[in-house]
């Protein structure tokens, strides 16, 4: 396992991501499950400390449209090995600050590790704040990445996949780091606490001044503490639009911490791009045609 200088500490566990059913930051759930699938593994105690979950997608549309998946992504970087028509190999994909679309086309498939919010950049010394909004190759960022990269698509079963890049992740040296520690709090209580809305309520919390947090947040994660608080209360927002919440939309938008309801819908409209309400009524449409196909009409 990585040897380290000092005892490795239990990372955040407050929510569990490998839940079935949980779709926080993938947009339009039910209609993007009809075109490809989806499986998340957790990491091993050895990497766990770095490494959020791995992940494996495939889809067949072969004979079928292309179809454009969108994610509102998590601050966190993405290593992903990927075979299709549109491109083979193994890139490490920084934080993205805007919506990501990846268009699905024909047969391929995608497997990817997630590393923890600031991960990558404990475990590699890499500045984050260098990879946002960029895809590189693997090659370019990590010793005998091309090699990495073969190893992970030859491998049959996304388990074994799992094995390999286990292995060679445990096999590197990494020396503790107390700032990813406290990044890891900061992150967690960002991520989990829905009354942390403002930079300064961080701060206060954790003692750190806002410069500080500032560069901490470039350096581990690759976009500023303001983008993150956004970004989770953005994505809770769109997981209980798409599970029905459209009663009060001033009542959720205060709840998320926006000013009123149009600076949610504001928001909401440029980042995901359609407001609110006609999110909620897209998934809603697609959820009832995935449960008439499962729940037979009686007569």
């Amino acid at each position: 396992m990585p040897r380290s200088a000092e005892p490795a500490a239990e990372p955040p566990r407050a929510r569990n991501p490998l839940a079935p059913g949980d779709t926080k930051g993938i947009l339009h759930p039910d209609e993007q499950a009809k075109h490809r699938s989806l499986v998340r593994l957790p990491p091993g105690s050895a990497v766990d400390r770095y490494v959020e979950w791995y992940w494996a997608v495939r889809w067949d549309l072969r004979g079928r449209p292309p179809y454009r998946a969108e994610v509102l992504s998590y601050p966190s970087v993405n290593i992903t090995f990927e075979r299709s028509e549109s491109r083979t190999g193994g890139f490490v994909n920084g934080v993205v600050t805007t919506k990501f679309i990846r268009e699905l086309a024909g047969l391929g498939e995608t497997f990817g590790i997630r590393f923890r919010a600031g991960g990558f950049g404990a475990f590699t010394g890499v500045d984050v704040g260098s990879l946002r909004d960029r895809a590189v190759p693997v090659a370019d960022v990590l010793p005998e990445g091309a090699r990495l990269t073969e190893r992970v698509l030859d491998a049959p079963t996304v388990e074994q996949r799992c094995r390999v890049v286990e292995e060679y992740l445990a096999d590197r040296p990494v020396a503790e780091d107390p700032t990813y520690r406290l990044v890891l709090r900061i992150i967690d209580a960002m991520a989990t606490d829905q009354e942390l809305t403002r930079v300064d309520q961080i701060a206060e919390r954790f003692g750190v001044p806002a410069r500080t947090l500032q560069r901490m947040f470039r350096r581990y994660v690759g976009a500023g503490p303001k983008w993150v608080l956004r970004r989770y209360r953005l994505q809770d927002g769109a997981e209980l639009l798409a599970k029905g919440r459209t009663e009060d939309l001033a009542a959720l938008a205060a709840d998320l911490g926006y000013f009123d309801q149009a600076h949610f819908s504001r928001e909401f409209t440029t980042e995901v791009g359609m407001a609110p309400l006609e999110y909620a009524k897209n998934s809603l449409r697609f959820r009832n045609e995935v449960t008439a196909k499962v729940m037979p009409t009686r007569t």
